[in-house]
């Protein structure tokens, strides 16, 4: 995966340096010769408060936000539908360091959108075509026959985006850094925004 982009935009200092943190571990992530250093757990709920959670790949981020794809009637894009919060949470195993990032989450541009679903494999367009991701299954063969049909149905052509696949932009408000500390006494900063801007506070662990 191509490491995402860093965008600076002249915004609050605290949160260009919480930015700039994010940006230097996910490098060193990068480096652990981990399969996905881009694997993030997603946290989403829905409109009574009932929490769920899943692995994903974060596809960018910039000072404007954290973004990632899915097919908005999923289960996770039903939350954020009715519900548009979410946490993220990346944990860099071989570093024993984790951040996890919490905010609002806003639908990204249809432009954005298309230009990500152009840079994916043809394979996984016919997959994202055939699949009512997160809708109950009958059974396999007939996903299998469904994925046929998208094969046949766009033989010759540029496959298109789903109009019900889209992109989602977490917008942080609150990002902490934790580094596993000698005796459990592990080390925790937490950027948070307030009225006032942003804030960094140590934690205790």
């Amino acid at each position: 995966m191509t490491q995402p982009g860093l965008e600076k935009t002249g915004v609050d200092e605290a949160y260009t340096e919480a930015i700039d943190r994010f940006r230097y571990l996910f490098a060193e992530a990068q480096k652990t010769g981990l399969r996905e250093p881009a694997a993030m757990t997603l946290a989403t709920a829905d409109e009574h408060g009932r929490p769920s959670v899943r692995t994903m790949v974060v596809r960018k981020f910039d000072d404007r936000g954290f973004v990632f794809f899915t097919n908005s009637r999923s289960r996770k894009g039903q939350h954020l539908h009715r519900n548009p919060q979410a946490a993220l949470c990346f944990f860099c195993q071989p570093l024993w360091e984790q951040v996890t990032i919490e905010g609002q989450v806003e639908v990204v541009s249809d432009a954005e959108a298309d230009n990500w679903w152009a840079s994916r494999p043809r394979d996984n367009q016919f997959a994202a075509w055939a699949s009512d991701q997160s809708a109950e299954l009958e059974s396999r063969q007939l996903l299998e026959r469904r994925l046929e049909k998208c094969h046949e149905q766009f033989v010759d052509g540029r496959v298109p985006r789903p109009p019900h696949w889209l992109g989602y932009r977490l917008v942080p408000d609150r990002i902490e850094f934790w580094k596993t500390g000698w005796r459990r006494l592990h080390e925790r900063e937490c950027y948070r925004r307030h009225d006032a801007g942003w804030e960094k506070v140590l934690l205790n662990p």
